[in-house]
Order: C-alpha cells, then sequence, then structure tokens
C-alpha cells in the first residue's frame, strides 16, 4: 500500500492543502492521510458485511499500538509515524470510533449527539495534522478542534441529498423539527422554504465554527498552520456556494473548481511566504 497512490488518487481537498508543507512534513501528513482514507473506506465498503467492517477496523485498532501476525505492510509506516510525533494511539483509535459509528448510527436525535460523530472524524483528525504540521501554542488545539467541526458540517449540508442514498441523515431530528421539515418530506427530497431555512440554520452553525476556528489560531501558529487555513477558505467558499444557491444539494453536488481552488490555496500563501 503506497500513501502517496492514494493521496494522489482521492479528490479531497485535505490532500490539495499539502502543497504548502516541506517535503518531510508532507510525506508525513500524506501517511496520516491514508491511513484515515484506508480506515474510511472500510466503512464505506457496500461488498463488505457490517461484522467484517467491525472486524477489519478493530484490527486497526491493534495495529496502532503493536505490530501483529498478518498485519496490513501499511500498519508499521503508521506506527513509525505516531513514534516520530509521539501520538497517542487514543488519538488514531478516536478516529475510527467515529468511522465505526456509521456502522450502527443512521440517525442523530441532537447536535450534541452529531457533535460527537464530528469531533471524532473531523476534531480529532485535525488534532493529529497540527502535531505533524507543527505548533508552539497550546491554544493551537482548540483552533483543531472548531475547524475540525465546521468543515464537517459543511460537508453534512454537502452531502445531504448522498448521504440520503445511502440511509443516512445526519441532520439532527430536532432540528428538522424546528423547521417543520419532516424526515418524509426530507426522503422525498421536497425543496422548500421550510428546507432551505433548515439549511440556512446549518450553514450558521458551521459559520459560527469558522469563526470560533479563526478566533482561536495563536498568532505564532498561523504560518505553520497554512495547509489548515487553505482546508478553512476552500469549505468557506463552498458554504458560500451553497448559500448563493439556496441549498439546492438535494438534487446537485457542490464543489469549486480547479481554478477557484487553486486561487485560494495562491491567496493563503502569498500571505506567509
Amino acid at each position: 500500500m503506497n500513501a502517496a497512490k492514494i493521496t494522489r488518487t482521492s479528490k479531497s481537498n485535505l490532500a490539495l492543502a499539502f502543497i504548502s508543507l516541506g517535503r518531510e512534513r508532507r510525506r508525513d501528513i500524506t501517511t496520516f492521510y491514508a491511513f484515515c482514507r484506508v480506515i474510511d473506506d472500510i466503512a464505506d465498503d457496500v461488498d463488505l458485511r457490517v461484522e467484517e467492517k467491525r472486524r477489519r477496523l478493530s484490527q486497526w485498532r491493534e495495529w496502532v499500538r503493536t505490530p501483529r501476525p498478518n498485519e496490513s505492510s501499511f500498519a508499521d509506516d503508521v506506527r513509525r509515524l505516531m513514534k516520530k510525533y509521539a501520538l497517542a494511539p487514543e488519538m488514531l483509535e478516536e478516529i475510527i470510533g467515529g468511522v465505526e459509528m456509521d456502522l450502527s448510527i443512521k440517525r442523530y436525535q441532537t447536535f450534541e449527539e452529531l457533535r460527537v460523530y464530528c469531533y471524532r472524524v473531523a476534531s480529532a483528525v485535525g488534532l493529529v495534522s497540527i502535531e505533524i504540521f507543527g505548533y508552539r501554542n497550546s491554544a493551537c488545539k482548540e483552533y483543531a478542534i472548531q475547524l475540525g467541526l465546521a468543515l464537517q458540517m459543511t460537508n453534512i449540508i454537502r452531502d445531504v441529498g448522498k448521504d440520503l442514498r445511502a440511509g443516512r441523515i445526519y441532520l439532527p431530528q430536532e432540528d428538522l423539527a424546528r423547521f417543520d421539515y419532516s424526515e418524509k418530506a426530507l426522503q422525498d427530497r421536497q425543496y422548500n422554504d421550510r428546507f432551505v431555512r433548515l439549511m440556512q440554520f446549518e450553514a450558521g452553525r458551521a459559520r459560527e465554527f469558522f469563526a470560533r476556528a479563526a478566533k482561536a489560531l495563536p498568532a505564532e501558529d498561523r504560518k505553520s498552520m497554512v495547509a489548515a487555513e487553505i482546508m478553512a477558505s476552500i469549505y468557506r467558499g463552498l458554504l458560500r456556494r451553497m448559500e448563493l444557491d439556496k441549498f439546492r444539494v438535494l438534487e446537485k453536488e457542490y464543489r469549486l473548481n480547479k481554478l477557484e481552488k487553486a486561487g485560494r490555496i495562491g491567496a493563503q500563501l502569498l500571505k506567509f511566504f
């Protein structure tokens, strides 16, 4: 398994942000990103039974702690990365636990329940990433947490239609009730004022997390967090696009084109290089 190949074949915005890093850190964050992709792909594999998915995720819980017979050849790369940056196994197990939630949870009653999921699959990724990026002020951890929540909420808004096809609704049930928009209406893909108000509410929540992240980023760590700030810029642009189009997420997929992404990457790089 080749971490660089996994990164190249992915269309994730995260991979684009690596351009801002030096060679060594870029190699290391690529290894970590590949780990995240491998874990996520296990949960998303439609050809695997849930029991097999759980078994494979459980294997990775063991592999991040100690060598095992017949382990993935990539596992040793992950452990070397963990040793280099003094990453506790619990940090990676948090991510595995978040991915595992998708195997049994299809609905979230409250945002507080959803927040646990967002923390595990996004904020926990951010907390590992900043260790690789390097930081001086421990307040940077709060930045990683808040930015992770912002990015994941943006993902949830963008993927409402796609997640429906997979039988998942991440929008909290309490929020649907707040705007008198039923789950049946969502299943039927009813686009109306209630749906738009619901999505505006979720977008406002995402923007609040973006604002908290910006406030939490220590001045002395701004340069080392350029990759994360590239991600933040791209996702803020994506959120703005959906807002301007009144959230047609039930019928279309949103993304920024290569030129738009390049512009945002360049703008962040120019601030520090």
